[in-house]
């Protein structure tokens, strides 16, 4: 929401104060995630495809023992197998890959939407619209329209343009909304809708019409200069169905058709052109910022992840090696032999028991 004299450093602070809000809110949850759900990165390479296929090694066994006849044919065998063989050359190379159907291409799509709708920095702040796959398949239609309805009810908008909506009640921007419950509901309102409008046209009408990916692509390495800059002009360049790259028509003008449409809920004292155009400047400042954290959070959430585990090694490597080990036996227990008694420690010489001494013959005097 836009005052009358609206300025773009108005429009800076509010984004600053909106940031601000949608830190603390994930800083929240943080001590309820056990574990950090991150952003992928590239994909990797798999184990097939990494490893190179190593030969079964033979055992002597396995070996055929050569006779003189045979070792004799050995060198016309090696020459002969040295010799290229033209019948055999074309069955040895991979036979060409089949071009993917436009089925299994939606497919796949299908599959890399769903593992999108599952992906929020530190389990709270969604990033659906997050691919870091730079080959991922285009979406279709639908899927535009599924993604655009699964980021615009889900928890977490409600709650963000609920604080936006707080913070415009607190600033009193429309007197006319009143206050209490029934102001911030109609400032909460008012807030929902300019996010719900620019998402509805800017990722689902336009880019479904003008052929257009809705999706931040990721670079995820480079200079940190060159990412910035990239996350930036995101804003205005894009993606499209086909693969190529080209102006971000949809997302433009989606923003300011947003804030065109919010003439209708608006009060009248806050219409009119300079303040669409201004509603529609301040989402786009809000979408450079969110390309920005999508681009880098990857990054952070990564170096600490790697950091704790190198504190925990770095804490069993301190510990001294000997207090792993149980104490060896200072005092161990002499074994005895029936029919004798322990003696003090330092006089180990078994006696006799008197219970075993037979009695002497005494001889009468």
């Amino acid at each position: 929401m836009i005052s009358t004299k609206f300025s773009f450093a108005d429009g800076a602070t509010r984004i600053l104060l909106v940031a601000a809000a949608a830190f603390f809110v994930p800083v929240a949850g943080w001590a309820q995630s056990t574990a950090l759900d991150e952003l992928p990165d590239a994909p990797q390479a798999t184990a097939q495809q990494s490893q190179p296929a190593q030969a079964p090694a033979t055992t002597p066994s396995q070996t055929p023992a050569t006779t003189p006849s045979q070792s004799q044919t050995a060198p016309a065998q090696t020459q002969s197998q040295a010799t290229p063989q033209t019948g055999s050359s074309s069955s040895a190379q991979p036979a060409p890959t089949a071009p993917e159907t436009k089925e299994q291409r939606e497919e796949r799509a299908r599959r890399e939407l769903e593992a999108e709708e599952h992906q929020r920095v530190l389990g709270v702040v969604p990033m659906f619209n997050v691919q870091s796959d730079q080959n991922a398949a285009p979406l279709t239609s639908k899927q535009k329209y599924q993604l655009f309805f699964k980021s615009s009810t889900d928890w977490y908008v409600f709650a963000i343009t609920a604080i936006d909506g707080e913070i415009s009640l607190l600033g009193k921007e429309y007197p006319s909304y009143g206050e209490g419950v029934e102001g911030f509901a109609k400032y909460w309102g008012a807030a929902y809708a300019d996010t719900f409008d620019g998402n509805l046209w800017g990722n689902a009408i336009l880019t479904s019409w003008w052929k257009e990916d809705p999706r931040y692509y990721r670079m995820g390495h480079g200079k940190f200069i060159k990412r910035v800059g990239y996350s930036a002009f995101t804003t205005i360049w894009c993606k499209r169905d086909e693969g190529t790259w080209g102006p971000n028509y949809a997302n433009v003008a989606g923003n300011f058709i947003g804030g065109a449409i919010s003439n209708i809920y608006y009060p009248s004292d806050q219409r009119g052109v300079v303040l669409s155009l201004g509603r529609g400047a301040s989402v786009t400042y809000e979408g450079i910022v969110g390309a920005e954290i999508a681009e880098f959070w990857p990054d952070i959430a990564q170096h600490f992840m790697k950091k704790h585990p190198d504190k925990l090694d770095k804490q069993a490597a301190q510990q001294p090696a000997a207090s792993a080990a149980p104490p060896p036996t200072t005092n161990p227990q002499p074994t005895t032999t029936p029919g004798t008694r322990m003696q003090p420690e330092g006089n180990q010489t078994p006696t006799p028991n008197p219970q075993d001494q037979k009695p002497q013959d005494q001889k009468p005097q």
